[in-house]
C-alpha cells in the first residue's frame, strides 16, 4: 500500500511538472510570437524606400557624348588608368550587348527587387540604426560571379549579369556548384553576406573554430535580416543538400572532434569545409553524398543554440563576442 501511495504520489508530481512546463513553452512561444509581432510592425513602419539607379540602362548601346556625365555622376565605376576609348568601344561590345539583353529579358520590371532590397533595409535599420540606407546601383560586369556584389557604407553594386539563374546559356562552362547560386533568388542573401563583412568585425584568431563560428555569425544575420528566408536559400543548398546536413549534424560534428581539427590553423580546413566547393572534403566515401561548406552550417548551429541559451543578447553583442566564449555558452549538442 504504501508503495502504491508512493508511486501515485511520484505520478501526480510528474503530471503536474509536465503541466507546468507544458505551460512555460506556451508561454514562451506566445511571447516570442507576439514580440515577432510587434517588430514586424515596427519594422514596417520605418521609412525605407529604395529606388534602383540603372547604370547599366545608361551606359550600354548608347552614344559616345553621354560618357562625360556618366564619369562625373559614377567616378568610382571609370578608373583613371583607362582611357574614354575603353569605354566607348565597351558600349558597342556585341558581348557586353548580349549581357545586357539577357539583363532586360530577366528584370523586364524591376520593382519586385526593389520592394525586396527596401524590405530588407527595414530590417537593417531596424537592428542598425547607424546605418546609411545605400544608394544601390545596377550593372554587367562581365559575369564575375565572384564580385556579384559590391556594399560600402552608403553604396551598394549589384551585378544583374550575375543573377540571370542558374540554367542560363550564358552560364554554360560554368561548375554547378557556382551556377545554383547565379540566381535572382539568392540577391538579398548576397546583400547581406556583403553587410556582414561590414558589420562583423574580421576575425584574427586562425583556428578551425574561430572561422566557422565567423561563418556561423554570418548565417545568423541572414535569420535577423531575413526572417522569412528559406534556410536552403541562406546557405544555398538545395533541398536533398539541407536533408543532407541535418541527418548527418551528429556524424559531422564527431568527425571534428575525432579528428581534433577545432583549435587546428591549417589553411587548408576553410577550402575543406568552409568555403563553397561542390562537395565537402572528409577524404571519406561520403565526400561525394556531402554538400560544400558543412563547417558553416555546424557554426551557424552553435551560433543558434547561443541565441536559444541567452535570448537577451542584442545583434551587436553577438556579432562582437569573442569566439571562445560564444562556443562554451552556446552548450551546443548537435541533433541525432
Amino acid at each position: 500500500m504504501i508503495e502504491e501511495r508512493q508511486m501515485k504520489r511520484l505520478q501526480f508530481f510528474f503530471n503536474y511538472f509536465q503541466q507546468i512546463l507544458l505551460f512555460v513553452v506556451i508561454f514562451m512561444f506566445l511571447f516570442a510570437c507576439q514580440s515577432r509581432i510587434q517588430n514586424d510592425a515596427k519594422i514596417a513602419k520605418l521609412p525605407v524606400e529604395i529606388e534602383l539607379d540603372r547604370f547599366d540602362l545608361k551606359f550600354y548601346n548608347k552614344e559616345a557624348n553621354v560618357l562625360p556625365k556618366l564619369k562625373r555622376d559614377y567616378p568610382y565605376l571609370f578608373p583613371n588608368q583607362f582611357p574614354d576609348s575603353v569605354w566607348i568601344l565597351r558600349q558597342k561590345d556585341s558581348l557586353q550587348l548580349i549581357l545586357q539583353d539577357a539583363v532586360q529579358e530577366v528584370f523586364q520590371d524591376i520593382a519586385p527587387l526593389e520592394e525586396k532590397i527596401s524590405h530588407l533595409f527595414k530590417h537593417v535599420l531596424f537592428y542598425f540604426p547607424k546605418v546609411k540606407v545605400p544608394h544601390v546601383i545596377t550593372l554587367t560586369n562581365n559575369v564575375d560571379y565572384q564580385i556579384k556584389t559590391v556594399y560600402s557604407d552608403s553604396l551598394l553594386l549589384l551585378s544583374l549579369d550575375t543573377f540571370l539563374g542558374s540554367n542560363h546559356p550564358i552560364y554554360e562552362g560554368i561548375p554547378n556548384y557556382i551556377r545554383k547560386e547565379l540566381d535572382q533568388k539568392y540577391i538579398l542573401c548576397q546583400i547581406v553576406e556583403k553587410f556582414a563583412s561590414y558589420v562583423i568585425p574580421p576575425t584574427e584568431e586562425r583556428t578551425f573554430l574561430a572561422q566557422m563560428l565567423h561563418e556561423g555569425k554570418k548565417m545568423y544575420l541572414q535569420d535577423l535580416l531575413l526572417p522569412d528566408e528559406a534556410e536552403g536559400i541562406k546557405i544555398a543548398y538545395t533541398e536533398e543538400e539541407l536533408v543532407w546536413v541535418k541527418e548527418n549534424e551528429l556524424y559531422i560534428w564527431n568527425y571534428f572532434i575525432e579528428r581534433q581539427i577545432l583549435y587546428k590553423t591549417d589553411p587548408d580546413l576553410a577550402q575543406r569545409l568552409l568555403e563553397p566547393a561542390p562537395f565537402s572534403k572528409f577524404y571519406l566515401e561520403l565526400d561525394n553524398d556531402s554538400p560544400g561548406r558543412v563547417g558553416r552550417w555546424i557554426g551557424w548551429q552553435i551560433v543558434k543554440s547561443f541565441m536559444n541559451q541567452n535570448p537577451e543578447t542584442s545583434a551587436q553583442e553577438l556579432l562582437r563576442m569573442p569566439f571562445q566564449k560564444l562556443f562554451n555558452l552556446s552548450k551546443y549538442k548537435p541533433k541525432r
